[in-house]
């Protein structure tokens, strides 16, 4: 029977990482291709017994539940919000089925085709993903080590009139990058002088490799509500690198009507995201010290961010260049400009090594020489083993292009 398919699946990409995930399954490949945490690092046992409580307690934590999510839990979210400089009430909070569901309910309400959304180059590959199931008209604003350039992002917001600002400000996946404490300050300025809604993605944040308060700026979302009147800035986050991805539970924060807005549209695609894990959530963080756990995550990947790092600085590949990321789980490589990584990657597969060609995570006019290595899911005796493995796919490539 042929299937007549709607118009919008002309317009679902499929994941470039995650068709890399299918061919490393069951191979010998170390893979620095997904942005997984390690799993050895989970909480298990805490993880277990929190389970067990709920179970064992109030049969409702089976039950359906309300749409918004746990209240309790939502309570938790929002004094650890404000404990980071984010004022949020429940009210203001939806639960999700990670940040990623976040994402596409905040562009299911908000996107027509054709709405122009602005977004950094390069950017979460997923987001684009989405942007583009919804016809999205996506538009890159440039941007240095500092973040976006304030005046191209104010001529692409008077010349575009954009419906929404996406960005991963903080450990940008995959470049890494961070923004300045100012640049953040004029990027909210601007997307408030010309009634913008910007979303900050900030899965990553609490991931940080300087234990000092001090060394990071503040959100994008502390900043605009500190100021005071109607909010610019959608915020959403999830639990998924600082507890475990398999629970599944991010959060979006924005004005209340918006919020509402978005229930409705969560309502039509799931009614709510997971009771069992939000309970289960809830019981962990009131016995676990999550914030010691996060300190405990960030030193491992620090270290194994470093060793990474040593090793591709010892390697004798030229005009390569990358910059050590300040948190988060990815490295940002650029190679010769002749060096197309995505040409690249089935010989880096044959030596037994995976990575994200970097083109995929542009819009437009995409760095074909990039790659996105991630450091965290890999075993450090492992590391050196990988780089190895990427040189010698490095050399056949070379080979290749050498003239007969």
């Amino acid at each position: 029977m042929k299937i007549n398919y709607a118009d919008m699946t002309n317009h679902l990409g499929s994941s470039a990482v995650r068709d890399i995930l299918k061919i490393t399954q069951g191979k010998d490949i170390i893979s620095l291709a997904g942005g997984l945490p390690a799993e050895e690092l989970f909480p298990a046992e805490a993880i277990r017994e929190a389970y067990s409580r709920v179970l064992t307690g109030d049969p409702s934590a089976l039950q359906y539940g309300l749409t918004e999510g746990y209240l309790p839990l939502r309570e938790q979210i929002a004094a650890r919000l404000g404990q980071q400089g984010i004022p949020v009430s429940s009210e203001e909070m939806i639960l999700t089925t990670g940040s990623q569901q976040a994402i596409d309910l905040l562009c299911r309400i908000l996107l027509d085709p054709g709405d122009t959304v602005l977004v950094e180059a390069p950017t979460y590959l997923a987001a684009l993903q989405v942007l583009g199931s919804y016809r999205a008209d996506i538009q890159v604003v440039k941007s240095d080590e500092e973040g976006l350039l304030p005046e191209h992002l104010e001529e692409q917001l008077r010349v575009h009139r954009p419906k929404l600002l996406y960005a991963v400000p903080t450990f940008n996946n995959p470049s890494g990058a961070t923004w300045s404490k100012v640049r953040r300050e004029q990027v909210v300025e601007l997307c408030r002088k010309y009634g913008v809604l910007m979303l900050e993605d900030n899965p990553y944040g609490e991931i940080r490799f300087d234990e000092s308060p001090e060394a990071y700026p503040p959100t994008l979302a502390a900043i605009d509500r500190n100021l005071g009147g109607d909010t610019c800035v959608v915020y959403t986050g999830t639990f998924s690198k600082i507890v475990a991805p398999g629970l599944r539970t991010g959060w979006i924060i924005g004005p209340a009507g918006l919020v509402k807005m978005i229930a409705r549209a969560k309502q039509a695609a799931d009614l709510h995201s997971s009771t069992i894990d939000q309970r289960a959530l809830h019981e962990l963080l009131l016995t676990f010290d999550l914030e010691a756990h996060i300190r405990l995550v960030s030193r491992e990947y620090k270290s194994r961010m470093k060793l990474l790092s040593a090793e591709l600085a010892s390697q004798s590949w030229q005009d390569t260049s990358f910059l050590e990321p300040r948190g988060g789980m990815f490295l940002w490589l650029s190679l010769p400009a002749r060096i197309h990584t995505a040409e690249l990657l089935p010989l880096a597969v044959e030596q037994g090594v995976a990575f994200v060609p970097g083109e995929v995570f542009y819009s437009e006019q995409p760095m074909k020489n990039t790659m996105r290595l991630n450091f965290t899911h890999t075993r450090p005796e492992l590391l050196p083993l990988a780089v190895q493995r990427l040189t010698t796919a490095l050399s056949r490539y070379e080979e290749r292009l050498l003239p007969l």
